[in-house]
C-alpha cells in the first residue's frame, strides 16, 4: 500500500494509464481480428481494406507506448506476407 503522498498519486497515475491502455490494446485487437477474418474467409479485397485500416491503430499504439515498434512492425509484415501469398493463389 502507498505510504507516501507522491507514491499515492504514482498508484492512482499507474491505474489510470492502466485503463487507457488496456482500452487502446483491446481497439488494436478488434483491428487484428478483422485483418484475421478477412484472410480467414479468403475474400482479398475485404482483407486489404481491413489491413488498411489497422495500419494507423498500430501505429497509433507505438507512439502511444501500448506497443513495442518491433511488434508492429513483425504483425504488419507478416499480415502483409498473407495477403500478398493470397493474391499470388488467387492469380494463379
Amino acid at each position: 500500500m502507498a505510504n507516501t503522498a507522491q507514491s499515492k498519486k504514482r498508484a492512482r497515475q499507474s491505474e489510470a494509464r492502466f485503463a487507457v491502455n488496456k482500452s487502446r490494446r483491446s481497439r488494436i485487437r478488434t483491428f487484428l481480428r478483422k485483418v484475421e477474418e478477412a484472410l480467414a474467409s479468403g475474400n482479398q479485397e475485404a482483407a486489404a481494406t481491413a489491413l488498411h485500416n489497422a495500419q494507423p491503430e498500430l501505429d497509433r499504439g507505438v507512439s502511444k507506448g501500448v506497443l513495442h515498434k518491433n511488434t508492429v512492425a513483425r504483425k504488419m509484415s507478416r499480415l502483409t506476407h498473407r495477403l500478398k501469398v493470397m493474391g499470388a493463389v488467387a492469380t494463379a
